[in-house]
Order: C-alpha cells, then structure tokens, then sequence
C-alpha cells in the first residue's frame, strides 16, 4: 500500500481560486482576470500558494468550534491557510505554552515567600531570611515543589558533587545508611549545575549588588527557566510531528498537568528528548532519534519504552537496520552521559537503582491502594518482582500489538500504550510522571474532549494529594477521597489505552489516518514506516476477527485513495 505525502502541500494558487469562482458565476476566466479589480482591490501576493491539507480545529473540533466564539469564530470558509509570516501555528503554541508555563510559575510561587528568622534576631543586622513554609504552606496552598525540597535534601546547597559525595540517613528500618544522589546522571548534573549558577547569583548579588533572594528562591528561579526551555522543546517537536495536525497541539501547552506540575520534579528534560526522538525519526534519522532516547534515558528510564516500539514496528516492516542505528546511537548516548560518573563513583551511581528497589509502593499506585484496603504490608522482594513482571508483560503485549495488528499501528500509539501500559503497572506513580503522557496522548488520540476530561482529573488529584501531608487537624478532605481519584485516574488511563488499541484494529476510525481532501494516510510521523509494506506479521487465532479487520483496512484504503 503506497504512502501519502502527508507534510503541507501547494495545492492551489489564489489565481486558480478566483478561477473556479468565475466558473461558477457562469463567467470566462478572461473575464474573472477582466475583473481582478473588482474581486481583489490590491494585487495578489507574489506567493500564491496555500495549505489545504492542514487540520483546522475550529472546523473540525466541536470543542474548539465552541471556544473559537470568544475571537470571532471558526476560520473562514474563504480564509487563505498558510500565508501568515507572523502569527504561525508554531509561534501560537510557543505564546499558548508560555502562558501554560506561567500559570504553573504561579502556582509554585506561594512556597517561594520569604519570612523573618525564627530566633527572634529580625531587623538586626546580619540577620538573614528564611523560606516561609509555615503552618504546612506547601501543602495547603498546593504548591509544594521537589525542587525547592531538593535543594537541601540532596546537599546541593553546600556544594556537594552528586554521586561523589555523600551523607548518612536514617532509613525506614531505624538502620542507618549511606545516601547519595537519587536522580539518574543527567538530571542530577542538571540540578548540580543550577546550584553552582545559584551561587554564582549569590556571589553577584553580595559583590556586585545584582537583586537577589535566598539561596533556594534563586535555585527554583534556575531550574524553572531550564525546565520551561526543555518543555517548549517538548511543544516544538510534539508540533512538528504532527504536521497537518500541528493545531492539536494546543491541548499540550494548555493542558492542566502543565499548569500543575511543570515545576514540580524535572520531568520536562525527559518529555522533551522523547520529542526530539519521535520528531527524529519521522524525518528519517534513526540515528538522531536513538541519540535523542539514550539522552532521555540517562535523565528518567522511561524514554527507553520507545525502543521496544521501534522494534516491533522495525521488525514488522523489516527495517533492521535503521532500528540497529537508533539502538546503538542510544547506548552510545547513554554512555557517554553516564560513563564519567560510573567509572570515578560506581557506588553514587548505583544509588539511583538502589534506592527504587527499596522503595515502598507509592500512594498513587495500585500496589498501594490493595495493600491499605486489605491491610497488609508489601514484602519489597515481592513488590518488585511484581511490578518488574507486570511492566515485561505490558511490554510483550505492546510488541504483540504491533506485529498482530491487522494493519501496522501507528508510532505514537504504540508509544502511548506502552509508557502508560509502564505507570500502570510501576510500583511508583509520581504526580508529574503524568505530563510523559501528555506530548504522546496528543499524537496518539485525537479526540479533544476525551483527552481534556483525562488531564483535568488527573491534575485535581495534587489536591487531595496534598491533604496527605497535612496534620490530621488540618486535613480538608479524607484520605478516601484521594484512594478514589487515584482509582478514576487509572481507570481513564485505561479507557485511553483501549481507545487507542480499538483504533488499531478499526483504522478507519482513526481521525490522524484521514485528510482533509478526503485521502486516507498510513501513518504522518512514520519515517520510514510511513507507506512500508509489511515483512513479518504474526497472526491472531481468531481468524474471523483477523479477516473482518483487514476486510474493513483494505475498504477504507480502496475508498479514500485516488
């Protein structure tokens, strides 16, 4: 099955417009020229050509139709697309993203005050400030960050090299240990060199009198404007690969989980590298897309996940040797991140897989919830063999999806089942991890209302999150309330997955697979699968529901191509 060309196409000039008009008032095209006046007051731009393949929301999407009110309404039928030299879809989504960004700047802001000292020195001189998180502030305006915390759990406000240097900490068991840097390399150098502009801002303001603040505003200052950088890459490349349906974007820079936790952990240096990767390889460069998964693998684990898709998907289509480029590239990467600090600390490197295999099953997790319901405590050796055994099981089914389909999955949804099939099955579920599926859920479900529901629960859940940590006399909701947004959370996730897997098996069905003039395209952001015919193909035992998909597959083909 051949592929369509799915990037934005000339296919029409403003002359050949004007052209059919004229027919169709019953007229000559000589007379339509006659009377070029008279239909365009000014002449026509040298550049005549327009976007016709471009998804436009306000025409397609009820919800953005809607909202489009509040500006004058849904583009006009007789609006030419893709001529604008300044307010570009791109440009849009970068204002969007901002705007998203400092929302969630906003939101952090209350657990960046500043109060007098405690021991009663306040107005003499010499007397330093302090972080006011008086009263549970953190918690009860919902605006607590792990990067303000981290600041002085991880010693990075004495100038400790992560994974060099260490410190002693009583563990859950009463025993005392050794700790040292929990992150993954990247971004524990990440925070490390925040800390090192920090004082270097510090140092600015004492001798050159640069405005300043405390030591860990000026470190949350750092990390913000880094991450919010790694997040419009996120924006960027998500935008890209999306091409025609670059519009949709929109959900991601305003999404909720932006304005809730975009600063809440450093997992926007992760969502932007998995972006780069896919936006790599659907312009055919496996090896940059490799480099850009090794990358994100040495900052958080799980842009890893997409190598197990391109496998499938390499191995379906017989591509070994563009999934062998990005593999190799992607431990090349990962090596040349982590070799310096493994080889000079090989016991502060550990310490991130030493710290996730003692830890507990997190709150937001089912793990946890079974355990508080039937009242029973995990024995961790179990815990992890439970968890590690139920992400290799979702990853086997993603890799079978891929190969049994009856026609090949699209990268994006491969790639959304998997990482949400990996928090599903993760023993921890940080309240940020959200925001991975968020660049993904965008390429992979286009459906605007669905996707929105999803984010806004999940974001609500930070509120009874937060209670958790308050003192029982402050508590504002019961601990119910968060067991059962947890379960909704998951329980949408899980409506998303078979979204997307109902989409693969009913392609037709799939919106990314139609355009506009009314084609049907394998998949946009394909790269070399994109119009690939198919090497390896597992079969399904059922044959009935295996051939009434190819049948509907081969209609839906027969009936939008040329």
């Amino acid at each position: 099955m051949a592929a369509e060309e799915t990037s934005p196409t000339v296919v029409g000039t403003a002359e050949e417009s004007l052209n059919r008009r004229s027919a169709d008032q019953g007229t000559s095209s000589d007379s339509a020229d006659a009377d070029t006046a008279w239909d365009s007051p000014a002449p026509l731009a040298p550049d005549e050509r327009i976007d016709a393949e471009r998804v436009l929301p306000t025409r397609t999407d009820n919800l953005v139709r809607e909202a489009s009110s509040l500006i004058g309404g849904p583009v006009g039928a007789h609006a030419v697309i893709g001529r604008s030299r300044h307010l570009t879809p791109l440009r849009v989504l970068f204002a969007l993203a901002l705007c998203g960004l400092a929302l969630g700047w906003f939101g952090k802001a209350g657990c960046l005050q500043q109060a007098p000292p405690d021991d009663g020195s306040a107005g003499r001189p010499g007397a330093e400030m302090r972080l006011d998180w008086d009263d549970q502030r953190q918690f009860t305006n919902l605006c607590y960050s792990d990067v303000i915390s981290l600041y002085g759990a991880e010693r990075l406000n004495i100038g400790a090299l992560p994974y060099r240097d260490f410190w002693f900490q009583e563990g859950s068991d009463g025993q005392t240990i050794k700790r040292y840097m929990e992150y993954p390399v990247l971004t524990g150098m990440f925070m490390y060199g925040a800390a090192q502009l920090t004082r270097g801002w510090v140092w600015a303001e004492e001798n050159w009198g640069v405005p300043g603040a405390l030591d860990v505003v000026l470190f949350f200052t750092v990390v913000a404007l880094g991450l919010a950088l790694f997040w419009l890459v996120t924006i960027w490349a998500t935008a890209l690969t999306a091409r025609a349906r670059m519009w949709t974007v929109w959900l991601a820079a305003l999404s909720p989980l932006v304005f809730v936790h975009a600063f809440t952990n450093f997992d926007t240096i992760a969502t932007a590298a998995v972006a780069v990767a896919l936006l790599a390889w659907s312009r055919d460069k496996p090896w940059i897309a490799g480099v850009a998964i090794g990358i994100g693998a040495a900052a958080k684990l799980y842009p890893a996940l997409l190598l197990v898709v391109l496998g499938a998907l390499c191995l379906r289509t017989g591509r070994i040797r563009e999934f062998g480029a990005a593999a190799a590239a992607a431990v090349a990467s990962w090596l040349l991140v982590n070799l310096p600090i493994l080889i000079p600390y090989p016991s502060g490197w550990w310490e991130f897989f030493r710290f996730n295999a003692d830890r507990s099953a997190d709150a937001d997790t089912i793990y946890r919830i079974l355990a508080d319901t039937l009242g029973f405590t995990w024995n961790i050796n179990l815990l992890n063999a439970l968890s590690v055994g139920l992400t290799v099981l979702v990853l086997v089914a993603v890799a079978v999806i891929g190969l049994c389909a009856p026609h090949r999955p699209r990268v994006a949804q491969l790639a959304f089942l998997a990482v949400a099939g990996f928090l599903l099955a993760n023993k921890v579920w940080s309240p940020q991890y959200s925001l991975w599926l968020v660049p993904l859920a965008v390429l992979a479900i286009p459906h605007t209302r669905l996707l929105l529901t999803w984010m806004t629960v999940d974001a609500l859940i930070w509120i009874p999150r937060m209670s958790l940590f308050l003192d029982q006399e402050r508590r504002w909701l019961p601990d119910q309330w968060f067991t059962t947004a947890v379960v909704v959370r998951g329980l949408m996730v899980m409506v998303l997955c078979a979204v997307v897997i109902w989409q693969i098996w009913h392609p037709q069905e799939d919106l990314v697979r139609r355009g506009n003039d009314g084609r049907w395209y394998d998949d946009p952001a394909g790269g070399v699968f994109d119009g690939a015919p198919d090497r390896i193909r597992l079969r399904l035992p059922s044959r009935l529901v295996r051939r009434r998909a190819e049948v509907e597959v081969a209609e839906t083909v027969s009936a939008g191509s040329p």
